[in-house]
């Protein structure tokens, strides 16, 4: 805005000197009258001249002016002098009136006059016309410029594209209004990762509890394989005893029960993996808030899966060391049944688990299984995100659980190892308080 009243003052002061010369040079003509005391004296020195027998051509020249020999005081060529404003005086050398002499200057001065018009005109029209020139330029410097780029902006963030910053010119016009307007680039931008993150939030939390629901599912299936393979022996062992008593009622109703309890583990099941199907491709974080847990919690978590399937069970081989422990609770009951869950689907052998102390105050926790172990070429790549080794490709599963299990201990402050020794192990590490 200050360049705008600074403009309009300069061009009041250049317009009110172009009016100032116009007036005083036009002042300056209309002053300039004729000085008859000069034409006098000349006119006596002529016609003491033209006594001593001076030439009349001598004369015009000498005093710039024209004499008429002519006694009448009308005359053609007199009246054309008197319409053009010259000054006519008597000619009378010696007393004897001879004619008339002429001053025609006031023509040759209104001719100059009207030249400096002119000149003034067309500098002036130069002025304006530069001005006019100059305005313009300013206006699209100005003016055009900064609304043709600011829309231009607005394209592209229409188009979704807010990593263009606008350039700051605080003291062209659009200054603040520029300014203010890459504030609501950045806000939408902030407001933007925000809703992506939040979608990703959401589908990584509906990835993750999708696997980690299939761990106890299948917890809940292999528990009714279990129990229906003992119901089903003892009603062999009735029926070859052909004894028909309330014991062989409740066992076929047990049967059935879990029968029904296998079929709707199995429709969730499938549901878990329509929903996780949705999810794997955008899961790139999870949330994980590790907090102040006692020590027995871990051991709490062993003992509660008890049998993990017909032929498996999980067997502490000693206690956990008493203390505090960083871990999100939830994130680690679903290490646990993860590693656990693993030794079931490829080992199918008993799953020992012992803990001591590691150097550097952590907690180490030793999952070890008696199977085949992994293979070289594989071991090295079961934590990346859906890989699944060689000896996978008959098994269920997305290849998530050991990445889950590393992403989960590492955000926990602590970490995990695993190796082949006699089967698969897998220690982890929770540091200690």
């Amino acid at each position: 805005m200050k360049w705008m009243i600074r403009s309009g003052i300069l061009f009041s002061i250049l317009m009110a000197a172009v009016l100032a010369l116009f007036y005083t040079r036009f002042e300056k003509s209309q002053k300039q009258g004729r000085d008859i005391a000069y034409y006098n004296d000349c006119l006596i020195r002529m016609c003491e001249d033209y006594e001593k027998g001076i030439p009349e051509e001598t004369l015009e020249a000498t005093y710039d002016c024209t004499i008429v020999f002519a006694k009448e005081l009308v005359q053609r060529e007199l009246t054309s002098y008197y319409e053009r404003g010259a000054l006519v005086l008597d000619f009378s050398p010696g007393g004897a009136y001879l004619g008339k002499v002429i001053w025609d200057d006031q023509t040759d001065r209104e001719q100059q006059f009207k030249s400096e018009l002119q000149a003034l005109s067309l500098y002036f029209w130069a002025g304006i016309l530069i001005c006019g020139y100059i305005l313009i330029f300013l206006v699209w410097l100005f003016l055009v410029r900064p609304v043709t780029e600011l829309s231009g902006y607005a394209s592209r963030i229409a188009k979704g594209n807010l990593d263009i910053p606008l350039p700051m010119k605080k003291r062209a016009l659009f200054g603040g209004f520029i300014e203010s307007f890459d504030i609501m680039r950045e806000e939408l931008k902030v407001a933007r990762q925000r809703e992506i993150d939040a979608g990703i939030a959401k589908k990584e939390m509906i990835a993750a509890l999708s696997h980690d629901i299939k761990t106890p599912i299948a917890t809940i299936r292999a528990t009714c394989e279990v129990l229906q393979m003992k119901c089903q022996r003892r009603l062999s062992q009735l029926s070859q005893k052909k004894e028909e008593t309330a014991e062989a009622a409740d066992l076929q109703d047990t049967l059935e029960k879990a029968a029904s309890i296998t079929a709707k583990a199995e429709l969730i099941d499938s549901l878990m993996n329509n929903l996780l199907h949705t999810s794997l491709e955008e899961l790139d974080r999870i949330e994980v808030t590790p907090g102040e847990q006692p020590s027995s919690l871990i051991e709490q978590y062993f003992q509660n899966i008890k049998t993990a399937g017909e032929s498996a069970a999980v067997i502490l081989d000693n206690s956990i060391p008493p203390c505090l422990v960083y871990m999100d609770r939830l994130r680690m009951e679903q290490v646990i049944d993860n590693c656990v869950g693993n030794s079931v689907k490829y080992a199918g052998t008993d799953i020992h688990v012992s803990f001591d102390e590691a150097s550097g105050g952590y907690i180490r926790i030793r999952i070890h299984d008696s199977g085949p172990g992994v293979s070289s070429e594989d071991l090295p790549l079961i934590t990346e995100k859906y890989y699944r080794g060689k000896g996978a490709s008959d098994k269920t599963g997305y290849g998530l659980g050991m990445y889950l299990v590393k992403l989960y201990m590492e955000k926990q402050g602590g970490g995990i190892e695993y190796y082949n020794d006699n089967g698969f192990t897998v220690e982890l590490l929770l540091k200690k308080v």
